[in-house]
């Protein structure tokens, strides 16, 4: 499979693109300044473009089976993603959501907590809009897979288990995943999709 990942040198992309690796498929990593990156791991070419420019990302994605987005909210936003997707015809758009959106009661988000970190809203606020655009969206088959609260670098175990709108947590109350099986989560869903225009999440 050849997979186009934006933000591929972030903790999470970068550890996507080296799951991607890992069972044999090649990933294009796309990066503003590929002098200036950090080489990723295994099977990973980086092409220079800026993905907030669907002009510039449309010829780099072009012929490739999906585009993975991990890049920030705060920076890239669904519209131009999606035009760049649309133009360069890829079938497929995945993208590394957020916590923020997932339900903690009936008709309740984790956002809606009036204790929400103020600090946390400059990714949380995009992200939960970036969800609402791609809902809205009939011609890209897309699919938006939310980590749990606490979603950093760990193990790759390769068990943990799979939601769809509720914030999951395990026997103790904690709501984590590693990145690493995390990426695991994602790259199942590369290769065989289970979730086509919807949003999914995965957590211990």
């Amino acid at each position: 499979m050849k997979i186009a990942i934006i933000g591929v040198t972030g903790r999470a992309g970068s550890r996507i693109a080296e799951e991607a690796c890992r069972r044999g498929h090649s990933v294009t990593g796309i990066v503003r300044n590929p002098q200036d990156a950090p080489t990723p791991k295994g099977c990973v070419s980086l092409a220079k473009g800026d993905a907030t420019r669907p002009e510039e990302l449309a010829p780099l994605i072009k012929g490739h089976d999906v585009v993975v987005s991990a890049a920030h909210f705060s920076v890239l936003k669904a519209a131009p993603l999606l035009a760049a997707v649309k133009d360069a015809a890829v079938p497929r758009l995945v993208v590394v959501g957020g916590a923020a959106s997932l339900e903690v009661a009936p008709g309740k988000i984790v956002l809606d907590d009036p204790n929400f970190p103020e600090a946390y809203k400059v990714e949380a606020v995009p992200g939960k809009q970036f969800l609402d655009d791609l809902r809205a969206e009939k011609a890209v088959l897309w699919t938006f897979i939310s980590p749990p609260a606490e979603f950093a670098p760990g193990e790759r175990t390769g068990k943990f288990r799979i939601g769809k709108d509720q914030l999951l947590a395990d026997s103790h109350g904690r709501s984590h995943i590693s990145m690493e099986d995390y990426a695991i989560a994602l790259v199942d869903e590369l290769e065989n999709p289970q979730h086509t225009q919807t949003r999914f999440t995965v957590g211990y």
